[in-house]
C-alpha cells in the first residue's frame, strides 16, 4: 500500500535475479546500475546538448544531429522491437484496439492531414502534437522516479508528490505553447504572459515537490531516489532557462530517449543465465537502428511536395502510435505490463508481496511511458 512501509524481501528473485534487501536499503549491482545510469546520462544529456545547441534556429553541428537521432528516431523504433517478444504479441491480439487498431489509425491520419494542410495550418496542427510528445516525456519520468523508489525498497510516490510533477511538467508544455518558436514552429500564439506564469507554476511546483521530499522519513528518502526524483522536476527548466529552440527542448528529447533505451535495453538482457540475449540484444539494436534511420529520414520532409509531406505525417502517426503502445505497456497499474516487468527485470519490478510498487487498483500515473 502507498505510503506503507515495505516489508522485508526474503531470498532471490524469481527469474534467477539478484537478491532484494531489506525496505530502504541500498539497492544491489544492478538496481544501482540502472539508477545511476538512468540518472547520470539525463543530467548529462541535458547539459550536454545546451552546451552543444546552436545560437537561434541555426542548424545543429553534427554531434548534436547523432545525439538528437540516439535520443529521437532510434528510442521511437526500438518501441517496435517489443512486437518481436511472443507475450507482447499475444497481449496485443488481446488489446487489438490499442495496439493494432488505434496506431493504424494514427498513421493514416496524420499522413492525410500533412498532405493536405498548408504550412501555416500544420505548423498550428504540430503544437497539440508536441504537448503530447512532453506530457509523455513527464510521465516517463513519473514511471522512473517510481522504479527508483522500487529498486530501494522505499514507499513509492506519494499523491502529492506525483501531483507536482505533473504539474512541473504542464508548467513546461505550457510554456513550449507560448513560446512556439522554442519549437521552431512559426505559429504566432500571441500569448506572451502565459510563457511567464508558466515559470512561476513551474517554480512553485518544484518547490511543493522539495517540501515533500523532505516530508520523507530519511530512511525512505535515499540519495539514489533522490536524484532522480530531483531530475524528473527539473527536466523542464531548459524550457525556461534558454532561448535556442535546441538548448530549450533538444537536452529534454535525448534524455528522455536514453533513459527509454537503457530500460529496454533491460528488458532486452533479461535476466540471468537466458542463452537468448544476445540475439534480442542484436534484434533491438538493428530494430533501432535501421528503423530510427527511415524515422529521421522521413522528419526532415514537412516543407517538401504533398507526396513526401504523407510521409511526414506517416513519421508523425508512428510516433504518436509509440506514445499509445508506450501508454499501456508500461502502465504498472495493468497486471499485463507489472508481470510481464516482474519476469524481464524482477530486480526493478519487485512482486506485490513486497509493498513498494503501485497495487494494480492504484488508478495514478505511475507507469513508465
Amino acid at each position: 500500500m502507498e505510503g506503507a512501509e515495505a516489508p522485508d524481501v526474503p531470498g532471490p528473485t524469481p527469474g534467477g535475479g539478484p537478491t532484494l534487501g531489506r525496505a530502504g536499503s541500498r539497492p544491489g549491482r544492478a538496481q544501482g546500475a540502472w539508477l545511476w545510469s538512468t540518472a547520470t546520462l539525463s543530467v548529462v544529456a541535458l547539459a550536454t546538448v545546451v552546451l552543444m545547441a546552436p545560437p537561434g534556429s541555426a542548424s545543429p553541428g553534427r554531434g548534436l544531429d547523432w545525439l538528437l537521432f540516439v535520443g529521437s528516431s532510434m528510442h521511437v523504433a526500438s518501441t517496435g522491437w517489443l512486437y518481436t517478444l511472443p507475450e507482447v504479441r499475444i497481449h496485443a491480439a488481446q488489446n487489438p484496439r490499442r495496439y493494432v487498431w488505434m496506431p493504424i489509425a494514427l498513421i493514416v491520419a496524420a499522413a492525410t492531414i500533412a498532405a493536405l494542410a498548408s504550412a501555416s495550418e500544420l505548423a498550428w496542427l504540430l503544437l497539440p502534437y508536441f504537448a503530447w510528445q512532453f506530457f509523455h516525456f513527464q510521465k516517463q519520468n513519473l514511471g522512473v522516479t517510481a522504479l527508483a523508489a522500487s529498486s530501494h525498497r522505499v514507499p513509492t510516490l506519494r499523491p502529492m508528490e506525483r501531483r507536482s510533477l505533473v504539474v512541473a511538467g504542464l508548467a513546461g508544455i505550457a510554456g513550449l505553447m507560448a513560446e512556439p518558436h522554442l519549437l521552431q514552429l512559426n505559429a504566432h500564439s500571441r500569448i506572451g504572459p502565459v510563457f511567464d506564469l508558466a515559470g512561476i507554476v513551474f517554480l512553485g511546483a518544484v518547490a511543493v515537490g522539495l517540501v515533500q521530499l523532505f516530508r520523507r522519513r530519511p530512511e525512505d528518502r535515499p540519495l539514489g531516489f533522490c536524484a532522480m526524483y530531483l531530475m524528473a522536476f527539473l527536466f523542464s527548466l531548459p524550457v525556461f532557462a534558454f532561448t535556442s529552440p535546441y538548448a530549450a527542448v533538444g537536452g529534454m528529447t535525448v534524455a528522455h530517449g536514453l533513459q527509454y533505451l537503457v530500460l529496454v535495453g533491460l528488458v532486452a538482457a533479461g535476466t540471468r543465465g537466458s542463452r537468448a540475449r544476445f540475439l534480442r540484444l542484436g534484434a533491438l539494436c538493428n530494430i533501432a537502428l535501421i528503423g530510427g534511420a527511415a524515422l529521421a529520414a522521413a522528419s526532415h520532409l514537412h516543407s517538401s511536395a504533398p507526396l513526401e509531406r504523407v510521409i511526414f505525417g506517416a513519421y508523425l502517426g508512428l510516433v504518436m502510435a509509440h506514445f499509445v503502445v508506450d501508454g499501456g505497456l508500461w502502465r504498472l497499474r495493468d497486471p499485463f505490463p507489472r508481470s510481464f516487468l516482474e519476469s524481464r527485470i524482477p530486480y526493478l519490478v519487485p512482486g506485490d508481496h513486497t509493498g513498494t510498487g503501485p497495487p494494480v487498483t492504484d488508478r495514478s500515473s505511475s507507469g513508465i511511458e
